[in-house]
């Protein structure tokens, strides 16, 4: 519409192969720091958007920037702080938004200690991973030790945040847009299942059917306090978890979700169109 040529970078085929008028060059590519680079400047590129392209994009953002790539919409900076487990609970704290108990931790006896103090069941989160992928709710003692005993799930250089798992409660998912922090469209979703199932697998109901008007206000009231605090520019989404009145954040993504598409066709409005 502003006479700007666009360019898409996916490895995927099949998921452009319907839409494949929609940029002026297609790049069937790795998504890969060193390739999107070799793409950047020999295209010339005035700025990359990687808040439409699912989680790698979204790892790839402070990379991007460190190589004098410009980054558009919501600052790496700020992505980092969403993605990073311990810096987007510390930073809830700070604004006084509730969310399950928590801690960084970085070694099973320090992960046992903290759950047998809180009780079980826990959420072992790593960051910047996919939401859900490698995300675990354990049950007891033994599991825990079991699971985080793989070596892949905690170090020293890469540590977990381990949260209070709350049981029997409603999860509920904001879509939102926003500019220069400040929220300009949402929509608000329930899941049928339980928090605890991931979002990908679970069944969403849109508008929501069973909130609270309090329950609604608690969660508007933080998604623009979160969304003012990350100074976000695009598409966000936040996870809350709901029993009675009680809302706790889940977690934040500073991307385009996989409910963008179904709320947007549910409300007859373009979200992306207007991110």
């Amino acid at each position: 519409e502003e006479g700007l040529k666009t360019i898409v970078v996916n490895y995927n085929p099949e998921t452009v192969s319907t839409d494949y008028d929609e940029s002026d060059r297609l790049y069937f590519e790795e998504l890969s720091l060193e390739r999107i680079l070799d793409i950047y400047e020999a295209e010339n590129s005035s700025g990359v958007i990687v808040s439409v392209g699912g989680q790698i994009p979204n790892n790839l953002a402070i990379p991007l920037q460190e190589n004098n790539a410009k980054v558009l919409g919501t600052p790496p900076t700020s992505i980092d702080r969403a993605e990073n487990r311990n810096k987007f609970s510390s930073m809830l704290d700070r604004l006084h938004i509730d969310q399950p108990a928590w801690d960084e931790l970085k070694t099973i006896e320090s992960a046992t200690e903290f759950c047998d103090r809180v009780g079980y069941p826990v959420l072992v989160r790593p960051s910047y991973v996919l939401s859900g992928d490698a995300m675990r709710v354990v049950p007891d003692r033994e599991q825990l030790i079991e699971y985080m005993s793989q070596s892949s799930v905690i170090s020293f250089e890469h540590p977990v945040v381990v949260s209070k798992f709350i049981e029997n409660a409603k999860e509920l998912e904001y879509d939102g847009v926003a500019k220069d922090g400040v929220v300009i469209n949402y929509a608000i979703s329930e899941h049928v299942e339980n928090a605890g199932v991931h979002s990908g697998d679970a069944t969403v109901l849109l508008p929501a059917q069973k909130l609270y008007v309090e329950t609604s206000r608690q969660i508007k009231r933080m998604a623009i306090q979160i969304a003012k605090e990350l100074n976000i520019s695009g598409p966000f989404n936040i996870q809350f978890m709901a029993r009675e009145n009680e809302i706790k954040v889940i977690e934040c993504n500073l991307r385009a979700s996989r409910t963008f598409p179904f709320i947007s066709k549910t409300f007859d409005f373009n979200f992306i169109d207007l991110a």
